[in-house]
């Protein structure tokens, strides 16, 4: 009779085939995880909805010369949403985060990205920053307060992965 004394190498190698198990598996639980890790949705960033403005319009533009940019995803999928409502607003020259000309809305392409022009943002409280928010009823609400690293910079990117509602 012989009697099996487990060692490191006995170990190593369970956990291997234990882990390539896990991986093969199309429905494993590394599969899942993987995709809930890489599209968990975006959670609302503190201060992100000051000075939120419900139903701003639709604009080509709030100016010229400073570009807010980003994508929208779907949590889970990563799928690209197109035709999604985000809200941007900033305090810029013609005044802070309430004034009306300052905020605008900007529908999403099919590839989930959005784009709008606008003025040079301007520092509020001591930080070049902007607002950015999905609200509709679709999706969970999100709110974004990405800041600039510097005043001089020309562009801002916000990034949405929206979860079902």
């Amino acid at each position: 009779m012989s009697t099996l004394k487990p060692n490191r190498r006995h170990f190593l190698k369970g956990a291997s085939l234990g882990g390539a198990a896990l991986l093969a598996s199309p429905m494993g639980i590394v599969s899942s995880v993987f995709a809930q890790t890489n599209y968990a949705p975006t959670k609302s960033m503190r201060g992100g909805s000051n000075n939120y403005s419900p139903n701003a319009p639709l604009v080509d533009n709030l100016g010229s010369g400073f570009f807010v940019h980003g994508s929208v995803l779907k949590a889970g999928t990563g799928e690209p949403l197109a035709n999604v409502r985000i809200q941007i607003w900033a305090a810029t020259a013609r005044g802070g985060e309430r004034e009306p000309s300052n905020h605008g809305s900007v529908l999403t392409k099919a590839d989930g990205t959005f784009k709008l022009e606008m003025i040079q943002i301007l520092p509020n409280f001591g930080e070049p920053h902007a607002h950015l928010a999905y609200d509709d009823n679709d999706f969970e609400t999100v709110f974004l307060r990405p800041v600039m690293n510097s005043v001089n910079d020309r562009s801002v990117e916000a990034n949405f992965v929206l979860a079902t509602a």
